[in-house]
């Protein structure tokens, strides 16, 4: 059993294909399918069910790939103990973002990053919440910049910064040119949101409780497909603060402020507790704090 042939067994279990893993591996898939079935030999027993059109883990397979991502963990470890010694600001960092921070977020923070860790490159993952957990706990990522709350076992959280909601509509909408809205005033408009997946969607449910109870909402797949629905005058949003600046705006639509209480979301930087480069963290962590918007009130 070698660590290579661990990695192909977890690579084609997030994949579901012996193609698909093998490019992420890099390596050809024959050369991948000969290990595995190696693999399989060896222990003797089958670690894939296979067909033609799918490939699942079989019921002993399941216990197998958990074993080997939490060796491969071990073994990523320890390298990451050895960098303690030398440069923890040098080497790639593996950082994961929700998709509604990470379009508004990177573009500011990366030339930062390049100022104060100039040999620290940027691997990013935009994802879902869960998908992001997941990877946290799996070391696919080493952070994450999440919405709180995220109460993980074995995971340190941050707060970094409070971001306000605002609300967007199209600028033939009765509400244009008013000074503010109050959350209760969604329940009686089209609101489209993010799929039910996203986090940014449970919160702004929370903040507006009237809306799921008998509002209409409307979902996209992405901000940016939201912002446009609203410019063809299909409903309104609710949006981040960041992703409402000047940058993202049209002449088609309008930014309206909520009454108070405004809602806020709260963004962490998340880690897992036994991650050995705390520097390569916090410089991370300073970074973000460094950003100087009108949107973002930072967290000492």
């Amino acid at each position: 059993m070698t660590l290579s042939e661990l990695r192909f067994v977890v690579a084609v279990a997030k994949e579901r294909n012996f193609r698909r893993a093998a490019d992420k591996c890099y390596v050809s898939q024959p050369a991948l399918s000969l290990a595995i079935k190696k693999l399989e030999e060896d222990l003797g027993v089958q670690i894939f069910e296979r067909s033609r059109t799918d490939i699942n883990p079989t019921p002993i397979g399941e216990k197998i790939i958990e074993q080997a991502i939490k060796a491969i963990e071990e073994v990523n470890y320890i390298r990451e103990i050895a960098q303690q010694g030398n440069n923890q600001l040098g080497g790639v960092f593996r950082l994961g973002l929700i998709y509604s921070v990470g379009p508004y977020l990177l573009p500011e923070l990366i030339p930062i990053l390049r100022q104060s860790a100039p040999e620290m490159p940027l691997d990013i993952e935009e994802n879902l919440t869960v998908q992001l957990e997941a990877q946290l706990k799996n070391g696919v990522i080493d952070a994450a910049v999440v919405a709180l709350p995220f109460e993980v076992a074995g995971i340190n959280t941050l707060p970094l910064y409070d971001e306000q909601y605002l609300v967007m509509v199209p600028v033939s909408h009765p509400w244009a040119d008013r000074a503010s809205v109050n959350a209760d005033e969604l329940a009686d408009e089209n609101v489209l949101l993010l799929n039910s997946g996203h986090c940014y969607s449970h919160q702004v449910l929370q903040a507006c409780p009237d809306l799921s109870r008998k509002g209409q909402v409307l979902q996209g797949n992405s901000l940016e497909t939201i912002r446009n629905m609203v410019a063809s005058n299909l409903g309104i949003t609710v949006l981040s603060c960041s992703a409402a600046t000047d940058r993202y705006l049209n002449p088609l639509v309008r930014v309206i402020p909520f009454s108070d209480p405004v809602p806020v979301r709260r963004v962490a930087l998340a880690w897992r507790k036994s991650y050995a480069r705390e520097l390569a963290v916090e410089c991370v962590a300073d970074a973000i704090r460094a950003i100087q918007s009108d949107c973002l009130k930072m967290i000492d």
